[in-house]
């Protein structure tokens, strides 16, 4: 589940809204008045909501919107006079007053859409490191030298083996190299 940081200008607001979604199954993280609170809490955390006014004690909501890091969306509770000056962004807004169940379907689109994004993420490869590139390069040269294969041929070979043995190929590569005495540079 998403964290969610609340944060008005009146920290007692918050506390309520805090109290209204902990009674509707959401665990709330933090609550804020200010934003310099809000990034502070955004930057420690690794994704989630931040459910905001429009004005905060130092901030206004596009400031804070501005700072908000992958992961992070916004929803923006105001009056639908201030709802219809500001500009339209990346995020969603509500206008004050809302039923709850307003918030609640609101919160739970955000939530899906949240654990969309973090599947995503953890299905992404990580990116390889210089020193695993080097070994694959380093497998993939010593197949191309002693079996005449091909720079693909080779790099096919590596994945196929690391496949059937269920390793990665950096654990292919480095294998390969020592059991055929290949020194090589980290």
């Amino acid at each position: 589940m998403a964290d969610i940081i609340i944060a008005f200008p009146k920290r007692n607001d918050a506390k309520n809204l805090q109290k209204l979604l902990l009674k509707n199954g959401y665990d709330v993280r933090i609550t804020c008045d200010s934003g310099s609170q809000v990034i502070d809490a955004v930057n420690r955390l690794d994704g989630g909501i931040v459910i905001c006014g429009y004005r905060l004690t130092d901030m206004h909501y596009m400031e804070i919107n501005d700072y908000l890091p992958k992961g992070f969306q916004m929803l923006l509770l105001a009056s639908p006079a201030k709802l219809a000056e500001g500009g339209s962004g990346d995020f969603l807004t509500l206008a004050m007053p809302f039923k709850m169940q307003d918030l609640l379907n609101t919160l739970e689109m955000m939530m899906v859409q949240y654990n969309r994004w973090r599947r995503k993420q953890k299905s992404r490869p990580k990116a390889r490191t210089d020193r695993e590139k080097k070994a694959i390069t380093a497998a993939k040269e010593l197949l191309m030298e002693r079996n005449q294969m091909t720079e693909d041929e080779a790099h096919h070979y590596i994945q196929k083996l690391s496949m059937d043995s269920a390793t990665n190929m950096v654990e292919t590569a480095e294998m390969i190299l020592e059991l055929n005495g290949k020194e090589w540079e980290i």
